[in-house]
């Protein structure tokens, strides 16, 4: 077998080169997949060949409940979009070829992402990335791109997948043993591992940074280049997916949810900056900090519009465990130069200044939570909103506003926001506040571990 952490990094396929790698026997299996609500790649495998001739020219469908159902997948009420009512029929799925890569993790392998029509070719509007490209267009129209980073942690464990399940995800042996942030020793305990996961993303067309330890035992941090925001977020949900599998094969599992126990959790940080139509950086200016009077506006519409937009943040119940004073996850909507106790920082210089929003964990979808950054925005942008005097000390303690303590809370705001359907329209809104229900209805009616071992014999 070749050695499969040597790959280099490799720009996406063009058709002409997948061509010639299926007639040559080098590819024999085309994947063609499209993000979810919770930013999972669903899709089908399809034979190379039959995907030239046919897929490629023409498409393919899919049960339009893919974008209706829960996190296990259960088909459940409320969705105008996909019900009982309406049969559960196909939406269709156009592959975006500036998507096209080979995937090294799995042999012989290409890999596309699609968007969502409806069969008489309407656009999905409730998927999320075509609610990423609507707001993008948006930025367009003032002559203006969006860039963005995301920084996801995950945590590793020295069990498969098969035995955490077994388990009920109880009794995991992580990976390393004590906080290992920026630890070099840390990192170099399962550098194999590591290794192989920079080395095949970056032979699937991604521009790795670096990989750091972080402070929850087995914890990590792998970074990619920040590019424009379409193409940061695709590239996320494939690394995402692609970490897990490659954790699979090496008989490991990971995991990116936002708060796996007590200690710290997984973030997801994103950084985002604006560019004017010849490439530079509209983020610069001469205002307080270097900052353009855009910049500015733009910084304060997250603020104004963070409350009501946190379920595009913090999807689930779990992420809400993440936002404890002094937990490097912010419960405070502020900003601040370099200051990681709030929501927003800001940092870099010159054509590198941008801000950070610090509220997404690991389980965010990334397509959703950018969207909302650039909604949010340019919402700041039309009204010209002016920007608050910035937090220099400990924002955890500044009584500033509160970001929802609950996905309860979030959902509410969400649910009665004028500002949310302004930016997205009432189907998003209404399809989000679904999804959102949903998940508290599930919560609601489980019983969990705490309550057992409170209850169980003392109560």
């Amino acid at each position: 077998m070749a050695d499969r952490t040597t790959s280099p990094r490799t720009a996406p396929l063009g058709v002409e080169a997948l061509t010639a790698q299926v007639r040559a026997g080098e590819v024999d299996t085309v994947v063609l997949a499209f993000p979810d609500m919770q930013g999972r790649l669903q899709g089908k495998r399809f034979a190379a060949p039959f995907f030239l001739d046919e897929v490629l020219p023409h498409g393919t469908e899919g049960c339009d409940y893919l974008l209706a159902v829960d996190v296990e997948m259960n088909t459940v009420d409320g969705y105008a979009s996909s019900s009982w009512e309406s049969g559960y029929g196909d939406f269709a799925l156009a592959p975006d070829l500036a998507t096209l890569r080979r995937i090294p993790w799995h042999p012989g392998t290409a890999l596309l992402l699609g968007d969502l029509a409806t069969t008489d070719g309407a656009p999905v509007t409730v998927a999320p990335r075509q609610i990423l490209r609507r707001q993008l267009d948006r930025l367009a129209e003032r002559g203006l791109t969006a860039r963005a980073g995301t920084e996801l942690e995950f945590i590793v464990f020295n069990d498969t997948y098969e035995e955490a399940w077994d388990r009920g995800y109880r009794g995991l042996t992580p990976a390393n043993q004590y906080n290992i942030d920026y630890s070099v020793l840390g990192t170099g305990r399962i550098e194999p591992l590591l290794r192989r996961i920079r080395n095949e993303m970056a032979g699937a067309g991604l521009t790795v940074e670096s990989a750091k330890g972080e402070c929850n035992p087995g914890q990590h941090e792998i970074v990619f280049r920040y590019d424009d925001a379409l193409t940061t977020c695709d590239q996320h949900v494939l690394y995402k997916t692609g970490a897990k599998e490659i954790a699979a094969q090496e008989g490991r599992a990971l995991t990116f949810m936002a708060k796996f126990n007590e200690r710290e959790g997984n973030s997801c940080h994103i950084h985002l900056s604006l560019a004017g139509s010849d490439g530079t950086s509209a983020m610069p200016g001469e205002g307080p900090l270097g900052m353009s009077s855009l910049m500015r506006h733009f910084l304060a519409g997250q603020l104004a519009a963070l409350r009501e937009l946190t379920l595009l943040y913090a999807p689930t119940v779990n992420a809400y465990k993440r936002f404890r004073p002094g937990s490097f996850a912010p419960t405070a909507v502020a900003w601040g130069p370099d200051n990681r106790t709030c929501a927003f920082r800001v940092v870099g210089h010159g054509q590198g200044l941008r801000f950070e929003n610090r509220l997404p964990g690991g389980d965010v979808n990334p397509y959703l939570a950018v969207a909302a950054m650039i909604g949010a925005g340019l919402y700041g942008v039309e009204r010209e909103l002016e920007l608050p005097e910035p937090c220099t000390g400990n924002a955890y303690e500044a009584g500033y506003p509160h970001v929802p303590a609950t996905l309860h809370e979030s959902a509410a705001l969400w649910r009665d926001s004028a500002l949310a359907r302004e930016i997205f329209g009432e189907d998003v809104v209404a399809h989000y506040a679904n999804m959102a229900r949903v998940e508290l209805d599930a919560f609601d009616a489980a019983v969990t571990d705490w309550e057992l071992r409170r209850s169980f014999e003392r109560l």
